[in-house]
């Protein structure tokens, strides 16, 4: 998944950063900003959960794997 700040190739912001700067230069509210930081938040929180399910079904890791993991720094060599 890219990263929610990505310039695109030529350096520039996409057209949705744009949209959103836009958006947010109209002057919505303190808790306009916080509700549009929620709807963000949870879709990238969605999006980051089905790409984890995907590499957990490719890679079938068990809990012990998981535990490796967190001890083990030769895990992935």
């Amino acid at each position: 998944m890219d990263t929610a700040v990505k310039l695109n190739e030529d350096g520039k912001l996409n057209d949705l950063q744009i949209s959103i700067l836009r958006m947010f230069n109209h002057g919505i509210s303190d808790a306009q900003t916080y509700e549009l930081r929620k709807i963000l938040l949870a879709y990238f929180d969605a999006e980051l959960r089905k790409e984890l399910e995907k590499v957990q079904n490719e890679k079938q890791y068990t809990q012990d794997d998981y535990d490796r993991m967190l001890t083990d720094d030769n895990f992935f060599k």
